[in-house]
């Protein structure tokens, strides 16, 4: 496993595997790396030739600087989880490298950048944007692999590999989770212990929500799935919305769509978790 630090060095390696018409996969993460992570690798080594991973806290997606100054950063070890499982490649560039100029570009998704996270963290996920297609111009991959967790971002991925006319197929794989239901984020590190036994909570609630979709609305689910959590006094739900799978728009029956997916924000603590259910598709 080879660890690059500039875009330069990137380019010359896949260059040389592009010309021994090896495919290129490519794992985005920001570090923290978990068995999540390690599952999307494992992904991108079973479908390709040549696994890169690019480890990078991106900047410009952070619009609580709070949020971006904690973020855990854990190389040594996530360098540890990556070479037994056969990454090839690991990008890991300083801001520098990938910011020599502010990046002043303006990506326009319309609703599904509006809607959840959008509305929540303004700028997100034009941050996410400038990040993503810049790794994928440097790599150029055949595949790119990201965590179903991060559901409304995957669409945003694919919405900007649209627009921006790139023949990279995005692939979104399986939520992982803790043994007690919690998906499993880098997040999870920043958790208390009180908290991380908090946290299951939110999977359990979506899980339980499943058993009533026959008899219950959306929005009576809605309601029971904020208040459960939110009666636990380390909880507050951000949002919790019920979207069509495609369009991110809300719906207000279940009849609406034949992909419904449940998508929440819930702070435990001051520390920020995202998760999601699928009800329909």
């Amino acid at each position: 496993m080879k660890v690059i630090y500039t875009i330069a060095d990137l380019k010359d390696y896949l260059l040389k595997e592009k010309q021994n018409n090896k495919s290129i996969g490519f794992v985005p993460t920001m570090g923290a790396l978990h068995a999540g992570h390690i599952s999307l690798v494992d992904a991108c080594t079973r479908e390709n030739d040549i696994c890169v991973v690019s480890i990078f806290v991106n900047p410009t997606q952070f619009n609580d600087p709070n949020d971006l100054a904690t973020y855990p950063r854990t190389l040594d070890k996530d360098l540890a989880l990556l070479e037994p499982a056969g990454c090839d490649y690991v990008f890991v560039p300083g801001v520098e490298e990938m910011y020599p100029e502010p990046d002043t570009r303006i990506f326009r998704f319309g609703n599904i950048a509006e809607v959840m996270e959008g509305a929540h963290r303004p700028g997100h996920f034009n941050g996410v944007a400038q990040i993503v297609s810049k790794l994928f111009a440097f790599v150029e991959p055949d595949d790119a692999y990201f965590g179903e967790k991060d559901f409304q971002q995957v669409a945003i991925i694919r919405e900007m590999v649209r627009l921006l006319g790139m023949k990279i197929k995005i692939h979104a794989c399986p939520i992982l989770r803790e043994a007690d239901g919690l998906a499993m984020s880098s997040r999870n590190l920043r958790l208390s212990a009180e908290q991380r036994l908090k946290a299951p909570l939110i999977a359990r609630t979506l899980k339980e929500s499943l058993t009533f979709v026959s008899c219950k609305s959306v929005r009576e689910i809605i309601d029971y799935v904020v208040t459960a959590i939110n009666n636990d006094p380390v909880m507050r739900v951000e949002y919790y919305e019920i979207v069509d799978g495609n369009s991110l728009e809300s719906i207000g029956n279940w009849r609406e769509s034949d992909y419904i997916v449940g998508c929440i924000t819930v702070y435990c603590g001051e520390v920020r978790l995202i998760d999601n259910i699928t009800y329909k598709g």
